[in-house]
């Protein structure tokens, strides 16, 4: 039958009709249909927003390849594997394989780590999954938890780690997804807390309850966590990065170890900017290497801090070598760049200058005490106190974790708190 034998609006309700199946095909992931106002076996696009509207998120991480590629690198086998397949996409994939019961080959040993599972072996034939705790804050009910999940799919024990954090082991392959569903239902991820992405976030341990602090850093630490976890851009690392808040307390975040450093400082004499607290930044510190972050002569507010590290982390993105693992940590970018050029590249991404300081009109406070998380402590609050407790090599059995969860529950406010 000829187009002359339909009415204009038989056309139209034909052609609405056509699209309607196609829009159905396409939420099933089908090919749409000859005649639906594309051509057979293309997509057509369900929602509102205009095609190229919004920028992949890995755009960026894509771009420093290419242009490293066209200088004539070539991309180290992380890098190449990351191109190749996106590991937050790998969910289906990791849940079929503990399914089967198999661990990862090859470069996906790698990119499971994204997902806060780590194939230890030949020290172990197990996984590890380590946790994401920000400020190190974790609640009785989620310790207690934590040790019946590992009594049914690990080895028993939680360990402690040295950025704040929790670590099950011993898990075997075809438990895989109960321990990551299982830390999803207490409340807690493990996305993004391995591979090529920013570990834990850390906050001064006493955050709200240290009597000489200058601020509280737990709620900045656990916005930066909240911020990571929702801005996919911010997994396309060329290597690990670590960010810490140290309030100015009785207990370091250590936060001179970390890529981005914000220590709390008090500014009580300077022609630039209204007395009060703020953060001096510091940058490029790496555990291990004996090389402690660098001030930059730049303070920011408490209100900046989080947009301040997102444009940091976007210039390390596109800036950090893709090339050589060993040459890959924001240090590496400052040595070779300088400060001055990657701050004002920083800028450039924010928008706007970042404000810089005279040190001589700072106050940053001395306090700290080497055995302040051992034993019982006054609080800023009068009528409270506080506890610390330590495990030897930071290993707790599960018993002792349940333990400790009743007795924080019972006699404090059922919070704990975790050290760098």
């Amino acid at each position: 039958m000829s187009d002359q034998a339909f009415s204009e609006a038989q056309k139209q309700y034909l052609s609405g009709l056509m699209m309607g199946a196609d829009v159905a095909r396409t939420v099933r992931g089908l090919p749409v249909l000859a005649g639906g106002g594309e051509t057979a076996g293309t997509s057509i696009r369900v929602g509102g927003d205009t095609p190229g509207h919004h920028q992949d998120p890995a755009q960026d991480a894509l771009q420093a390849q290419n242009e490293q590629q066209a200088a004539g690198g070539k991309l180290c086998k992380e890098e190449q594997a990351k191109r190749d397949k996106n590991p937050l996409d790998m969910w289906e994939e990791i849940s079929q394989r503990s399914s089967r019961g198999e661990f990862p080959k090859g470069t996906d040993v790698f990119l499971t780590k994204f997902h806060g599972l780590f194939y230890v072996a030949p020290a172990q034939d197990s996984f590890m999954c380590r946790l994401r705790i920000p400020g190190g804050q974790v609640w009785s009910h989620q310790l207690s938890g934590l040790a019946d999940l590992s009594d049914r799919s690990a080895g028993g024990y939680i360990d402690i780690t040295t950025r704040a954090n929790l670590q099950l082991r011993e898990i075997p392959a075809n438990s895989a997804t109960d321990i990551l569903y299982g830390v999803r239902d207490l409340g807690l991820t493990s996305l993004g807390s391995g591979g090529d992405n920013i570990r834990n976030v850390t906050a001064s341990p006493l955050s709200g309850i240290d009597p000489v602090e200058l601020i509280e850093t737990l709620p900045l630490a656990k916005k930066m966590h909240h911020y990571i976890l929702n801005h996919r851009e911010m997994y396309g690392l060329p290597r690990k990065f670590n960010i810490a808040f140290d309030g100015g307390g009785t207990i370091s975040s250590l936060d001179d170890t970390n890529d981005i450093g914000f220590h709390a400082i008090e500014v009580t004499d300077s022609p630039e900017m209204p007395a009060g607290v703020y953060f001096s930044l510091t940058l490029g510190g790496i555990t291990g290497h004996r090389d402690f972050a660098r001030d930059t002569g730049i303070i920011v507010t408490a209100a900046e801090a989080m947009e301040v590290a997102g444009a940091i982390v976007r210039v390390f993105i596109k800036s950090g070598n893709r090339t050589d693992r060993k040459l890959a940590r924001l240090k590496y970018v400052l040595d070779d760049w300088g400060f001055d050029k990657f701050i004002d590249a920083v800028e450039l991404a924010l928008g706007r200058k970042l404000l810089r300081s005279d040190p001589n009109t700072w106050n940053r406070c001395e306090t700290e005490d080497r055995w302040a998380h051992v034993g019982f402590h006054q609080q800023k609050q009068s009528d409270r106190s506080y506890v610390g407790v330590v495990f030897p090599v930071g290993r707790m059995t599960s018993d002792q974790a349940r333990g400790l969860a009743r007795i924080t529950s019972r006699y404090g406010t059922g919070e704990l708190r975790l050290t760098v």
